[in-house]
C-alpha cells in the first residue's frame, strides 16, 4: 500500500457524503486517502453528475435485470481495475452480496443514519422518534454479513427535539453525517496504513 489508501465510493442519489469526503481531502491533500473512483448502480444519480465536476472518475451499471451477485462481480471488476484499497457506502442504498462482502472483509465502511446497535434498515429516524428516544444519530461501522451490523467506529447523536419530524431530523442528522464520516474514513484509512 502506498501512503493513500485508494477509496471508492458507492452512491445511489445525490452523494452528498461522498462530496463531504471529496472536501475533507481537497481541504488537506496530505490525508491518508485518495478517491479514485465513484460507483453507481443508479445511472441517473445527481452524485455521478458531482463526482465528475471534482474530477473523480465515475462508473455506472443499473442492477436492474441481475441478480445481486452479478451486480457484485462487475462492481468488484470496476474495485480492481482502479486498484481500489477501501470501498466507502455513502448512500449506496443496496445490499451487498455475501461473497462482495467477504472478498472485501474489514475493506467497506457504511455510514448509516442511527445510533447502531439501534435501528439497522430504513426508516431510522421515525423510529427513534416513536421509541421516545432522547438522542438521535448517526454511526459509521465496517460492513459485514448482517444488516449494519459491523463494528462501530464512529457515532455522532444528535438531541431529539420536542414535536421533531422524522424529516427534520434527517436533515440535522445528515448535517452530523458530513462531518463524521470524513473524520471516520481518515482515522481508518490512517490504521490501515500501519499495518
Amino acid at each position: 500500500m502506498a501512503d493513500k489508501v485508494r477509496v471508492a465510493v458507492l452512491i445511489s442519489g445525490r452523494g452528498t457524503n461522498m462530496v463531504a469526503l471529496a472536501e475533507h481531502k481537497r481541504r488537506d491533500p496530505e490525508r491518508p486517502y485518495e478517491i479514485v473512483l465513484v460507483a453507481s448502480n443508479v445511472p441517473e444519480a445527481r452524485g455521478l453528475v458531482v463526482a465528475k465536476r471534482l474530477g473523480i472518475p465515475t462508473w455506472t451499471r443499473s442492477h436492474k435485470g441481475m441478480t445481486r451477485e452479478e451486480f457484485d462481480a462487475l462492481l468488484d471488476e470496476q474495485m480492481r481495475a482502479h486498484e481500489v484499497e477501501l470501498i466507502a457506502l455513502a448512500g449506496y442504498m443496496r445490499l451487498l452480496s455475501p461473497g462482495f462482502v467477504e472478498a472485501w472483509e474489514a475493506r467497506i465502511l457504511n455510514i448509516h443514519p442511527s445510533l447502531l446497535p439501534l435501528y439497522p434498515g430504513l426508516d431510522t429516524h421515525k423510529r427513534a422518534i416513536e421509541a421516545g428516544d432522547a438522542f438521535g444519530g448517526c454511526s459509521v461501522h465496517v460492513v459485514t454479513q448482517g444488516l449494519d451490523d459491523g463494528p462501530v467506529v464512529a457515532q455522532a447523536k444528535v438531541r431529539i427535539r420536542p414535536g421533531e419530524s422524522a424529516e427534520s431530523l434527517a436533515e440535522r442528522v445528515l448535517k452530523e453525517e458530513h462531518g463524521l464520516y470524513p473524520v471516520a474514513l481518515e482515522r481508518y484509512c490512517a490504521a490501515l496504513l500501519t499495518y
